[in-house]
């Protein structure tokens, strides 16, 4: 215990006389995760409309008010009949353009039917499908409005013979910061973890000191443990401030266990300080560990783990790839702790699989270091 506990002393003094990395620990996760949660945010809201009104009855200014008071649209824009609207797209002017046809209140009061035309901008497919989505939400309002009202003018009370009751669980508002945020939480700590397991013991290498560690008389795990310790208990505080962060700017809530979020999130650091390791016995320079630390944990964490691409829909071979990404399984215990307020007994499988990856890397990690230990 003397030995790790020195070696803990050594590492604790070495990051205070290097403000940058205690700064990384601490700051950047905070500052990281108040510009992409702001940043990131998948919510379509306030799509730029503009409506070519050719009928101007009672009928068409009702259907462009439904639109624009669903706070979905604000309208920008009223071109008239001989207008070019694929220009008004081009330009950026609207995203979606309403065309209400002459006699469309004539052909309302008289039962016929009548059709509108929505021009969408489908550069962005996935904004577009929303926003069609929304649109066939409002003329379905509306249609449903202009039966009751026919039915009501004859005398007769509608009964509609579907009623939809929702009721949405976890997220009411569907708000997609409350979805991402834990995604980001989980890719900030995995980089500032990695980064500073990495460049501690280069930087070792560097100043030559790491051959006054070969011939100390320490065991591989102690220096292993001795390393990784004081970057465990300032990551940790470093989450504590990403989740008040969160909680304040953002109001996620954790609804689920505070002690089974300790747990996950201490298996998920010490899985990535040491991969950290593990990279730091490859590299021989802080520049190369820098960059080879960002590359291994940025990009699956990004990509590869259920964060923003679902991995459900990517092809076979690539989902076989993200099973040895641990925020595949991190991802998913910390949205149910985060957002359902889930216990670790529902997740023991991404819970397991978190507790091998740690242990495979750290088993790694001190095979590369057994004296050559390095």
């Amino acid at each position: 215990m003397r030995r790790l506990r020195a070696v803990m002393v050594k590492e604790l003094r070495q990051i205070r006389r290097d403000p940058f990395s205690l700064l990384m620990l601490l700051a950047f996760p905070g500052f990281m995760l108040v510009l992409y949660g702001f940043a990131l945010n998948f919510d379509v809201r306030h799509v730029r409309l503009a409506v070519q009104d050719r009928d101007k009855s009672p009928a068409s200014r009702d259907l462009v008010a439904s639109f624009v008071h669903s706070t979905y649209f604000d309208l920008v824009a009223t071109p008239g009949a001989g207008d070019d609207l694929e220009r008004l797209a081009e330009t950026g002017v609207a995203r979606a353009i309403l065309v209400i046809p002459e006699r469309f209140g004539q052909e309302i009061r008289t039962g016929r039917g009548a059709e509108v035309q929505l021009l969408l901008d489908g550069a962005d497919s996935t904004t577009a499908a929303t926003i069609l989505g929304y649109a066939r939400a409002l003329v379905a309002d509306a249609n449903a409005r202009v039966v009751g009202e026919a039915l009501a003018r004859r005398g007769r009370r509608p009964e509609p013979p579907l009623d939809l009751a929702p009721r949405v669980l976890y997220n009411p508002e569907l708000q997609s910061t409350q979805f991402l945020l834990p995604g980001l939480i989980g890719l900030l700590l995995m980089i500032t973890a990695v980064l500073s397991t990495a460049l501690s013991v280069v930087r070792e290498k560097e100043r030559g000191t790491m051959e006054q560690l070969r011939v100390a008389p320490l065991r591989t795990l102690e220096l292993i443990l001795g390393k990784t310790f004081p970057y465990l208990g300032i990551s940790l505080l470093g989450t504590l401030i990403v989740l008040l962060t969160a909680r304040v700017l953002f109001g996620v809530l954790i609804r689920g266990p505070h002690l089974d979020l300790l747990v996950v999130v201490l298996l998920y650091l010490f899985g990535a300080l040491g991969f950290g390791l593990l990279i730091s016995t490859i590299a021989n320079n802080q520049t190369f560990a820098f960059q080879a630390g960002l590359i291994a944990s940025l990009l699956p964490a990004l990509l590869l783990s259920g964060f923003i691409f679902q991995i459900r829909i990517m092809p076979p071979w690539l989902q076989a790839i993200t099973y040895v990404v641990p925020n595949r399984y991190f991802l998913v215990v910390l949205r149910g702790i985060i957002l359902k307020g889930e216990g670790l007994a529902t997740y023991w499988h991404e819970v397991g699989a978190l507790a091998v990856y740690g242990l495979v890397v750290t088993a790694l990690a001190s095979l590369r270091l057994v004296r050559r230990e390095v």
